[in-house]
């Protein structure tokens, strides 16, 4: 079975083409054949009217009565102008078939009389011979005078010279049409090779496609079909790579966040369970001994104080995660410098028991379309952290102004350096860069949470953190007064 496409178009251009030759030359030769017998039957009967004028005109110049007793006595003389004027041999016969005279005996003997015994039953036939390549034609009639047959005449005609020029042209025809058909089944093997060498390239690349090499390209210079496959081909295994890259991506960003999940329901099961575990402990001890032990309950309740206010903000932080973002018919054009100024006063007392100060540096007028908690929320958590992993007795530099229709935010505090393998997953919820020192309490949702504030006021977010120094940027969209 042939299973290429090349192999079937190779052999069924073979065999259209040697069809369509051999029954063009068939073709051919019968209508040359035709044409040549056309030719010969009007020559013959031309023959026959100028030989019969020539009998008649006989006949009457010689007062001839209908008989062909005289058709006998004139054989010889007629015989011999008749094959002068028609220079072909001739020979006439009696009304029986009886030779009486004859230009040439060789030229009508070794051959077919099936012409002359048509002429015997009164019809006017011939027969065409070919041999060792002289063609003859024997050519037999009664004549007819007065209505009355006085003997037969029968003519050898040599058309040789037709038959050699019919041959010529059947020979010219057949080597051009073999030229041609030759021709043409080069172009259609060349074609074919044109169009299914690419195929079989590609058939070969799509098997290492699905082997899953998708490294494999192909480079076809056509405009053609093929090659607009070839550039979709291209196109496609790009496609596959970048959704494989993308699957990949994907999957390790869900692993990751299954991993920080996982760490964080065991910090928060850890950072639950040990002010729990105290609380529990001095309240036990607080209820069985009363205010006997007046420094001790003081203690104790000091402790069961802070370890409740750890476990306030924890949960105030979940609930922060949870929420959804504000839908922004909730919007308004908020000021925010004048919200993150207050920030920035309010967080300073948290910021002078860290040891650490706030310079905060605001422009006026600093409008965005917005939802003030929202961004309060963002500012405070911002804020928040570089007051706990900022370095003591450092200064924390606040800034907000607005560049190029964008209000910009600023953070910065000093302290030890974030890797960037950190920075890249950062603003993650639940992610906790190993190296810092874990503030109790935090479980990594700070700066998820500003993450989502930010997208959720259409600006963007980044950390930049470099020799000892890290900085949150934020851009948020300015809005201008609406006249």
């Amino acid at each position: 079975m042939i299973r290429t496409i090349r192999a079937k178009f190779i052999i069924g251009f073979f065999l259209i083409f040697c069809l369509s030759f051999l029954l063009l030359n068939q073709i051919v030769a019968r209508v040359i054949q035709t044409s040549n017998q056309n030719i010969i039957t009007d020559d013959l009967i031309g023959l026959k009217k100028n030989s019969n004028v020539y009998v008649q005109q006989a006949f009457m110049i010689n007062h001839f009565t209908n008989d062909d007793l005289y058709f006998g006595q004139m054989a010889e003389e007629m015989v011999g102008d008749l094959q002068h004027a028609t220079s072909s041999n001739v020979t006439a016969y009696t009304v029986d078939g009886v030779l009486l005279y004859s230009s040439d005996q060789g030229a009508f003997s070794g051959v077919t009389d099936d012409d002359l015994k048509q002429a015997l039953q009164g019809k006017t036939a011939y027969t065409i011979s070919y041999e060792h390549g002289i063609a003859s034609v024997l050519y037999s009639y009664p004549v007819i005078i007065g209505g009355v047959k006085v003997g037969i005449l029968r003519f050898s005609k040599d058309f040789t010279l037709l038959y050699e020029q019919s041959g010529h042209i059947l020979d010219i025809i057949f080597y051009i049409a073999l030229a041609v058909f030759a021709a043409a089944f080069l172009f259609s093997y060349m074609l074919s090779r044109h169009i299914t060498i690419p195929l079989v390239k590609l058939a070969k690349a799509s098997t290492e496609v699905m082997n899953g090499n998708l490294d494999i390209r192909i480079a076809f210079r056509r405009k053609d079909e093929i090659g607009r496959l070839t550039a979709n081909f291209n196109d496609m295994i790009e496609q596959i790579r970048s959704q494989i890259a993308r699957i990949e991506r994907d999957r390790d960003r869900l692993e990751g966040l299954n991993r920080q999940r996982k760490r964080f329901f065991d910090n928060v099961t850890h950072e639950l369970k040990t002010p729990l575990t105290s609380i529990l402990g001095y309240a036990e001890i607080i209820r069985e001994n009363g205010e006997s032990d007046r420094d001790f309950f003081d203690k104790g309740m000091n402790h069961i104080v802070e370890e409740s206010q750890r476990l306030h903000e924890m949960v105030l932080r979940m609930l922060e995660v949870s929420q959804g973002p504000v839908s922004r018919d909730e919007f308004a054009r908020v000021e925010t410098g004048r919200i993150l100024h207050d920030v920035c006063d309010a967080m300073a007392f948290k910021a002078k028991r860290y040891n650490k100060t706030i310079r905060c540096d605001t422009e006026e007028g600093l409008f965005v379309h917005g939802h003030s908690d929202r961004l309060r929320q963002l500012f405070i958590n911002l804020l928040d952290n570089a007051i706990k992993y900022g370095d003591a007795h450092s200064e924390i530099g606040v800034k907000a102004l607005l560049d190029l229709g964008t209000v910009r935010f600023a953070f910065v505090n000093s302290g030890e350096t974030i890797e960037p393998e950190h920075l890249a997953n950062i603003f993650e919820s639940f992610h906790l860069a190993d190296h810092r020192p874990k503030e109790a309490g935090s479980v990594g949702l700070g700066l998820g949470i500003a993450k989502a504030i930010v997208e959720d006021h259409g600006g963007s977010i980044r950390m930049i953190s470099e020799n000892r120094q890290t900085g949150v940027y934020v851009e948020i969209p300015y809005m201008k007064a609406v006249r």
